[in-house]
């Protein structure tokens, strides 16, 4: 029998969610619906859900929070897609960096949804272009650096985990999967938002920054994340797969 994906609606407008449900619903895929935190966790831990729909402005823990919060817990790997009422960049920006896969701006029309929620999961499940990650081989090595792709750990020298937003996580494996490849700024939206780049949308230089952060990379004299003149940056560093038990 084919999978039929669930998508879980979190917002606290009933007849938000219900126009949602039912768009989707046409579309092939099952639904849930939760006004709120509480309820958002107990159908999580009683479904298997695909895609997470989330409200920004609720009573209560916001989207925000709720987003910072399934990216620690156990849910972690289920996309998710905000949906803000203000098109403001900061409002964007904060969203990707608490976890969100991509975002929507209230009012929007369903089939818009519906492309995002399709584009989102698409997105989650193929495989990277260059680095084929398998279970035998879930760890990349980068410098004194890997990545656990499976956890979504950034595993220090000593073998330290270090947190990495949802969006800092999809940067670096967006980088790890091009290694030594100059990918442009609509090149790094588009591949880790996916959406085409807007005009003045500097969100990707703000996400190279705090990545450097946490590779303690020099922003002076990067040996990690180069900045290529008027073309965008390259991951200068070789990539290895590693067997599982390395």
């Amino acid at each position: 029998m084919d999978h039929v994906d669930h998508i879980l609606v979190v917002d606290d407008d009933h007849d938000i969610r219900t126009m949602v449900a039912d768009y989707l619903q046409k579309n092939g895929f099952r639904t849930s619906l939760a006004a709120e935190g509480r309820e958002m966790r107990a159908i999580l831990d009683t479904n298997a859900i695909d895609l997470i729909v989330l409200d920004v402005m609720m009573p209560g823990d916001d989207g925000l929070v709720l987003s910072r919060n399934l990216r620690a817990s156990k849910h972690k790997a289920i996309p998710i897609i905000m949906l803000t009422a203000r098109d403001d960049a900061t409002d964007r920006i904060i969203g990707l960096e608490m976890g969100a896969d991509d975002y929507v701006t209230k009012p929007f029309s369903p089939r818009e949804l519906l492309a995002r929620i399709n584009a989102v999961i698409r997105r989650t499940r193929m495989l990277p272009p260059n680095l084929q990650v398998t279970e035998a081989s879930r760890l990349l090595e980068f410098g004194q650096w890997r990545l656990d792709t499976t956890a979504r750990h950034l595993l220090d020298p000593q073998s330290t985990a270090v947190a990495l937003s949802g969006a800092e996580f999809r940067l670096l494996r967006v980088f790890l999967d091009h290694p030594q490849r100059v990918l442009s700024r609509d090149q790094l939206l588009s591949l880790t938002q996916g959406r085409e780049a807007e005009l003045f949308d500097r969100s990707i230089d703000l996400l190279v920054s705090r990545l450097r952060q946490r590779l303690k990379d020099d922003p002076r004299e990067p040996a990690y994340i180069k900045t290529v003149r008027s073309e965008g940056y390259v991951f200068s560093m070789p990539v290895t797969l590693l067997d599982e038990g390395a």
